[in-house]
């Protein structure tokens, strides 16, 4: 992804605070699906066709990966290492979901909309937040 592109979306020209910015919006998604499928599993699980038990245990997993993530962009310059986990964990999040509503699940209409969709927002967050590491670490 060039660089011009980067900028225009994170709306700024600084690859570190590029990153922390996809960062920080990473961390912002994954914490409010992660308190939706906490607080309000019986409803969403019933609308996507998903157990709310797994629901539950998404969002317990969904929050503390968030707080995680929100940690990281928090710092003036996040480690390479750790970065580089959460991109790893995002592009297999995005694998797992399509693997779950095929293998797994038995969603419904809204399922198979909503489960394909969150799973490339989470690919688009591991693409942005790698581009901005590589500049980063040219930069």
């Amino acid at each position: 992804m060039s660089e011009t592109l980067l900028a225009g979306i994170s709306r700024t020209n600084e690859p570190r605070t590029m990153l922390r910015r996809f960062l920080a919006l990473d961390a912002l998604v994954t914490g409010v699906n992660a308190l939706a499928y906490v607080a309000a599993s019986g409803p969403l699980g019933r609308l996507l066709g998903v157990d709310a038990t797994v629901l539950v245990e998404l969002g317990v997993f969904l929050a503390l990966f968030g707080a995680g993530v929100g940690f990281l962009a928090s710092r003036r310059q996040p480690p390479q290492l750790p970065v580089k986990l959460v991109v790893e964990a995002n592009l297999l999040w995005a694998v797992l979901s399509v693997a779950a509503l095929a293998l797994w699940f038995e969603p419904t209409t809204a399922g198979i909309v909503w489960i394909p969709l969150q799973a490339l927002t989470v690919a688009g967050f591991a693409v942005l937040q790698w581009s901005a590491l590589r500049a980063a670490a040219t930069g």
